[in-house]
């Protein structure tokens, strides 16, 4: 689902841990921000949206409430997660690749980089990232890109979460925090206690290292890609009062690009 240049540091959850992903997040819980989504796509783009391409789609769980309305492409990194998305998503089409760097030679009038693009730990990777998006967004289409913070709403603390479900269960508990040596960067350590359909409780620990910009980089690596960046506020009912925004690249109509 995520990218990160040294394979060893791509957690657990997108690879050995993935069957265990939709009990962390269930589909159901992604239902409110889907409808944002293609609420943002119907008013901001400049021609009837009919194909959506996710960067980053990880189990397809933003998808899942899409692709009634939009023809969807899903790439990830991940081929764990890619047989998730395949298995809720079969009519749509997976392609597994970095979204730094695939390049799938056609154009949709929308594309989604979810939280996957908290996961670009530098700028250099930040920006290969909106290129990509910027390559296959056709002219007059909207790319939306949806960091879990940047540096203006960051705040260490903890979360906790998870689900039952076909007799397992899982719990999570997450640490974010920001080391002392790195800049732009922070932490988001989890436990995982997961319980098999026997009753068996395992706990694991899995690091996720995060990027963490200032909202102005957003805007300026948006705009330096060719879009017209805007701001908009998430509007959530968890998230409400918080701060926290997505980011659009609107694609001129006319800009010299296919």
């Amino acid at each position: 689902m995520k990218n990160e240049t040294n394979s060893s540091q791509i957690p657990a959850l997108y690879r050995e841990l993935a069957d265990w992903y939709p009990l962390l997040t269930p589909v159901g819980d992604y239902a409110e921000e889907a409808a944002f989504y293609r609420r943002l796509f119907e008013a901001r783009c400049q021609r009837p949206p009919r194909t959506l391409l996710d960067l980053g789609s990880g189990g397809g769980h933003n998808v899942a409430h899409l692709k009634a309305a939009l023809a969807c492409t899903l790439v990830d990194l991940e081929p764990a997660m890619l047989a998730l998305s395949r298995r809720l998503n079969p009519e749509c089409e997976h392609i597994q690749g970095d979204m730094r760097s695939v390049r799938l030679g056609r154009a949709f009038d929308c594309v989604l980089v979810h939280d996957a693009i908290s996961y670009m730990t530098s700028r250099t990777d930040l920006a290969s990232a909106i290129a990509t998006a910027f390559e296959h967004t056709a002219p007059g289409g909207v790319a939306m890109f949806q960091p879990d913070f940047v540096s203006e709403t960051f705040e260490p603390g903890t979360d906790t979460g998870g689900s039952d479900g076909n007799g397992r269960g899982l719990r999570y508990l997450e640490w974010r925090w920001v080391p002392d040596s790195r800049t732009e960067m922070y932490v988001a350590d989890m436990a995982y206690l997961l319980r098999d359909v026997n009753g068996v409780v395992e706990v694991i620990h899995d690091r996720h290292l995060m990027g963490l910009f200032p909202r102005t980089v957003w805007l300026e690596l948006i705009s330096a890609a060719g879009f017209e960046p805007l701001a908009i506020p998430f509007e959530h009912s968890l998230y409400s009062d918080t701060g926290h925004e997505v980011f659009l690249g609107l694609r001129p109509v006319a800009d010299g690009g296919g």
